[in-house]
């Protein structure tokens, strides 16, 4: 398993009690991938090589993606699990309960969003599902344009969620009280739909939480 180093400012404890550490130190968290492959390679001890390889990668972290609220930890094998910060450190990891094989994983200040293989994105949120925000809903199927439903790229801001098609158009989703969605905040003070933002999008990134960086083709 990779290891896992931590330092900073740590105003909300999620894996760490302690509220600032000045050097790099260990993360040490429970697998629970590990622990089922470890009950089912007790039962089963056919294809050991090919469940060996299947169980190192559900051990790799491909992707850390980290909030005031949440911590989510992407692995080779396509599964994620989050932290949730409940004002004291969290030791007790939930599966992300999606059917589809995630490629990526992006946390905001009160969203977070997961995109699919399939290119598929769900979401969760005070700014993208207010009614419950706990629960993940399919934000691209959102999308009217169908050929726009297939996403590349997602990013998470402060307050609001971008999406990359594969027909380079940005969508974006939750509040716009800054004009981040890229449109006047007194016309449009919230979206709970993704709204096209700009065409022709090579490539976005988020920089300091409300402004986005766009490169265009």
């Amino acid at each position: 398993m990779n290891e896992i180093l931590f330092f900073g400012e740590n105003e909300y404890p999620i894996l760490i009690k302690s509220e600032r550490i000045t050097k790099p130190i260990p993360i040490q968290f429970e697998n629970e991938n590990e622990n089922e492959n470890e009950n089912e390679n007790e039962n089963e001890n056919e294809n050991e090589n090919e469940n060996e390889n299947e169980n190192e990668n559900e051990k790799q972290i491909k992707q850390i993606s980290s909030g005031p609220f949440a911590t989510i930890f992407l692995f080779e094998n396509g599964k994620a699990i989050e932290y949730l910060n409940e004002n004291e450190p969290n030791q007790n990891p939930q599966k992300i309960q999606i059917e589809e094989n995630i490629q990526k994983v992006t946390v905001g200040f009160y969203n977070e969003a997961i995109l699919t293989i399939e290119g598929n994105v769900f979401a969760k949120g005070e700014d993208i599902n207010p009614k419950n925000p706990k629960e993940f809903i399919n934000i691209s199927s959102l999308i009217e344009d169908k050929n726009d439903r297939i996403i590349q790229n997602i990013v998470s801001g402060a307050s609001s969620i971008y999406l990359l098609t594969s027909n380079q158009n940005a969508y974006g989703i939750g509040l716009n009280q800054y004009g981040q969605l890229g449109f006047d905040s007194k016309t449009l003070e919230k979206t709970e739909k993704p709204i096209l933002m700009m065409k022709n999008v090579f490539k976005f990134n988020i920089f300091f939480f409300f402004k986005l960086l766009v490169k265009r083709i």
